[in-house]
């Protein structure tokens, strides 16, 4: 009788272990699935968070770069959200009706001073899939500033937060 009970309980530990969480994640690739409601996310700007320091953009201008210079950024490059493994202080949340999250240059909406979004390829349906920064957006060739991920369509009745991403912009010499 005690050999079964364990074997019962062995049985049952390697299921709980096959299906666990990070068995799970494992199994669909960390950082990845479906965007929807009430899900914290994070974002990241060729690969770099912007928290400790600015995730690098680099721009198509040449040469000495005079105050309030604008240019194409170079091509290769990317921005992408995803589902972190702990929350920090630059996390999003979807809300409540959260479908898609799109990348914003500038003021995010409803900003009255016009977003600018990343570019074709920059709404996000699902975690994990790197988009390319369009080539034909016009950005400062030199300085700082944000890229907002907001979790859309926007809601006034949730707690939805928008991921932030603080960029330098580079112009090459």
């Amino acid at each position: 009788m005690p050999r079964k009970i364990l074997l019962t309980l062995s049985a049952v530990a390697v299921s709980a272990a096959v299906l666990s969480p990070a068995a799970l994640s494992a199994a669909t690739g960390p950082g990845q699935g479906r965007i929807g409601p009430n899900q914290v996310f994070a974002a990241t700007v060729n690969g770099q968070s912007g928290v400790v320091t600015p995730a690098v953009i680099q721009m198509a201008c040449f040469g000495p770069i005079r105050p309030g210079q604008t240019g194409h950024p170079l091509p290769g490059q990317t921005v992408e959200v995803f589902r972190p493994e702990a929350i920090v202080a630059a996390t999003g949340f979807t809300g409540p009706n959260a479908k898609y999250i799109q990348a914003f240059f500038g003021p995010p909406p409803p900003s009255p001073a016009g977003p600018t979004p990343a570019g074709g390829a920059d709404v996000f349906y699902r975690y994990g899939v790197p988009k390319p920064i369009s080539t034909s957006l016009l950005l400062p060739c030199a300085g700082t500033g944000n890229v907002y991920f907001v979790p859309l369509p926007l809601t006034p009745l949730g707690p939805a937060r928008i991921a932030t991403v603080h960029v330098a912009y580079v112009g090459q010499p």
